[in-house]
């Protein structure tokens, strides 16, 4: 009797867990307030901050990176009682460290998700170290976004003989920008996806800047500049929705005349997917804010995640054939809603002893 009701006294204080501790979190989120991705993003973080009874608060740079840091140095300047126990942050266009610096002048502890530190800015500023504040970073592994877009496009385009009068495939590119982690990163797995592939020939990659407007006018110089072009590869949604309408502005059909791969896993993008338009779509980094607030939940209670390491890569992508995007959207088209992130967290879960943040969680 004394064994079982030790065991549930257990089970009550570990339901209970979450809510023992007051702990506010503030997000600075890059992108824009109406921007899909991020959007998802932060509706994902508020899902795991109510499983987790964590505060949050998400304030929009709105791709501004010098808003990005003003933000963070607002945040610095509050009286003491209204600032956040945690501040996450995103190394986008390289204000990772300017904005922990601030925070951690003000004894606020950050920690960087989606985009972490750069190379050159590793041996100087690390974790704990050049900056003792930043306690970490979690990164979905972008390369495999590229390389899982990049290989079904060629499969398909080797599959259907696509070929150019000189007998190779003939690919164009559209990346997102020269210096943010995530961009570099899905870049190399795009090359890695031609490395495997020597019959297939890229053309030339365009810099789109994530960003629709860009990507079409980029667009439609390539399919001027090489008309024999069957595969055009995007690094993001957006960027692919550009070329999309370059095409039909040519009169020529996504999936019929050119095949055209996106990431990310907006509504419209998981449409596309499903009407054909897009012949490949990866996703599902969207969770990694949510998976950051379930390392920082534990890190609070006591249970640090160094063990793992403090720069965490993890694969976060899935390839979304035309029946997965379609359940994807009828779980997820009106927001992301409730999941339950209670079973990642390792505080609550003692026999966990590494994080799962695979994607398979989005469609369970």
């Amino acid at each position: 009797m004394r064994t079982l009701r030790a065991g549930l006294l257990v089970l009550l204080l570990q339901l209970a867990a979450p809510w023992a501790i007051a702990l506010n979190v503030a997000f600075v989120n890059p992108g824009r307030s109406n921007e899909a991705f991020w959007l998802a993003s932060s509706q994902a973080m508020q899902s795991a901050a109510d499983s987790l009874g964590i505060r949050l608060e998400v304030l929009y740079a709105e791709r501004e990176p010098k808003r990005a840091l003003e933000i963070a140095q607002e945040i610095a300047q509050r009286p003491a009682a209204k600032r956040p126990d945690y501040v996450i942050l995103v190394n986008e266009k390289g204000t990772l460290v300017e904005s922990a610096q601030a925070l951690g002048a003000a004894g606020i502890k950050t920690f960087a998700a989606y985009s972490g530190l750069l190379p050159q800015e590793r041996a100087q500023w690390a974790p704990r170290k050049g900056l003792p504040l930043l306690l970490g970073s979690l990164e979905p592994r972008a390369r495999d976004a590229g390389y899982l877009t990049a290989r079904a496009l060629i499969q398909q385009g080797l599959a259907e003989k696509r070929l150019a009068a000189d007998g190779k495939l003939h690919m164009l590119a559209l990346a997102g920008d020269r210096s943010t982690p995530v961009s570099i990163q899905r870049n190399e797995g795009l090359r890695q996806a031609l490395a495997e592939n020597p019959q297939v020939e890229l053309k030339e990659q365009a810099f789109g800047d994530w960003r629709r407007d860009l990507a079409k006018e980029k667009t439609q110089g390539l399919l001027q500049r090489y008309p024999e072009a069957q595969l055009l590869w995007a690094a993001s949604d957006l960027m692919a929705f550009g070329a999309l309408e370059a095409l039909e502005s040519r009169e020529r059909k996504p999936g019929r005349d050119m095949l055209v791969s996106a990431i990310n896993t907006s509504t419209e993008a998981m449409q596309a997917r499903i009407d054909g338009r897009f012949a490949a779509l990866a996703g599902g980094h969207f969770m990694t804010g949510a998976w950051a607030l379930v390392m920082i939940y534990d890190h609070a209670q006591g249970r640090d995640f160094s063990d793992e390491g403090l720069e965490l890569e993890r694969p976060m992508f899935m390839l979304f054939s035309k029946p997965e995007a379609t359940r994807f959207l009828s779980r997820f088209e009106g927001g992301i809603g409730k999941l339950d992130f209670r079973p990642y967290s390792k505080h609550l879960n003692l026999r966990l002893k590494q994080y799962q943040f695979g994607p398979g969680a989005l469609l369970k």
